[in-house]
């Protein structure tokens, strides 16, 4: 338990701490990709507005700086340095859609075959903005059926975009395995209380039960000497007799609860053993008090199932999902034990039929230890509120899980083994 729910902590702090970190580098990536369209597309604003080309001359930055990076915007004006280091190329088509002008003056890396297939290409798809390849471009009208597309060339910027997603990445995925080394080791630190208080609990109910037993006994063994000498019945002494039994009863399954909950995996002796057999054996025992309880019950247990576990706990188990199975059916309700086994997991469930429906909240809390449903699971039943804890245990104790869905008027317990 304390395992699990260190376990639980390290992933919702890893998970909320990936969950900032996804939308911190995100934002910044997006930001930093849409400054590099905004740039782009400002430098294709001037090219269009110019026919083709950059102004005789560039507006100056206010206050006459004369320091500026090609392709950055300083206070909303283009660098006097742009129309120098820019490189883009032009094509010019009628509204037929043929090439009748290309301008690659001013690019090296296209020739005027590349820019016509390329000034087609957008062409034909109709769109007035957008990127092929790393080549933002612009589809403006020239008037009398010719168009102008304008290609700028933002590979420079758009690689430094890719190389700063990569770097800011691979220092998350440092800066995660990092964190999740600390808070790996800080976790125990973390879950220390809880872990104590937990073991307190535990060794308390362990102790409780152990010294309960002793006084248990000697009421019985009282009842004994005073129903000897009454020679005969006597309805107070059954009364106590019949408490004492349940309270005796109900002390061995606390102490059998704590020893089922942390630790209990190095306790358990397991072997080899055929569970089909074991499982038959135990529905078959509940035959009798299902049927004399007006009662149906079905099996369907396939043969041939071993496993590797401890038979008495399994064979707890067993009894405890019967138990509860006849004990809260209502009569004439049909009672189902399904042994079967899927893929590397095999399904031990029992099904029964409800007076009511049983909520999903209740299902939730049904394997809390003393909790009952208002309606059908209180102590006139005979029930203590712990079996399904300890079937429970049982299971985890395995390496397995246990649950418990509802459909109507019934409800499956199933364990996976």
């Amino acid at each position: 338990m304390i395992g699990k729910l260190r376990r639980r902590f390290i992933i919702t702090a890893m998970l909320s701490v990936t969950a900032v970190l996804v939308v911190l580098i995100g934002a910044i990536n997006l930001f930093n990709f849409m400054d590099v369209i905004k740039n782009a597309d400002a430098v294709l604003d001037i090219l269009t507005a110019n026919n083709g080309g950059f102004p005789d001359e560039m507006p100056q930055p206010p206050g006459g700086d004369p320091f500026g990076f090609p392709g950055d915007m300083r206070r909303g004006q283009m660098s006097p340095e742009m129309q120098y280091e820019a490189r883009f190329f032009t094509v010019y088509l009628d509204e037929d859609g043929t090439v009748i002008i290309i301008d690659t003056g001013r690019i090296a890396a296209v020739d005027s075959k590349a820019a016509a297939n390329i000034g087609l290409t957008i062409y034909s798809s109709g769109k007035a903005r957008g990127f092929i390849g790393d080549y933002r471009y612009r589809v403006s009208d020239m008037g009398e059926g010719v168009s102008c597309i304008v290609f700028y060339d933002c590979g420079r910027s758009l690689d430094n975009a890719r190389a700063f997603l990569w770097i800011s990445l691979i220092i998350s995925a440092v800066g995660l395995l990092i964190f999740f080394v600390l808070i790996a080791v800080s976790s125990k630190a973390v879950v220390k209380p809880a872990a104590d208080a937990y073991e307190r609990q535990k060794r308390f109910i362990t102790d409780a039960g152990h010294e309960l037993k002793t006084p248990l006994a000697v009421i019985k063994a009282d009842c004994d000497v005073l129903e000897m000498d009454d020679d005969g019945d006597n309805e107070w002494l059954a009364d106590i007799r019949k408490q004492t039994e349940r309270m005796t009863e109900l002390t061995n399954r606390l102490i059998y609860l704590a020893k089922t909950q942390e630790g209990s995996k190095s306790e358990l002796k397991k072997i080899e053993f055929p569970l089909s057999d074991m499982v038959s054996e135990e529905v078959e025992s509940f035959k009798g008090p299902a049927i004399s309880s007006g009662k149906e019950l079905e099996t369907d247990i396939a043969p041939g199932i071993s496993y590797n576990g401890d038979p008495k706990a399994l064979a707890g188990l067993v009894s405890i999902l019967m138990e509860n199975a006849v004990k809260y059916s209502p009569e004439g309700g049909k009672i189902k034990a399904s042994l079967q086994k899927n893929g590397s997991k095999i399904l031990l469930s029992v099904y029964n039929d409800t007076a009511e429906p049983v909520s999903q909240d209740d299902m939730k809390h049904m394997f809390d230890r003393f909790y009952r449903t208002d309606k059908s699971r209180n102590s006139e039943t005979g029930g203590y509120g712990i079996g399904l804890s300890i079937a429970k245990g049982v299971t985890e104790a395995h390496g397995g899980n246990i649950y418990a869905t509802g459909s109507g008027k019934g409800i499956t317990v199933t364990a996976e083994l």
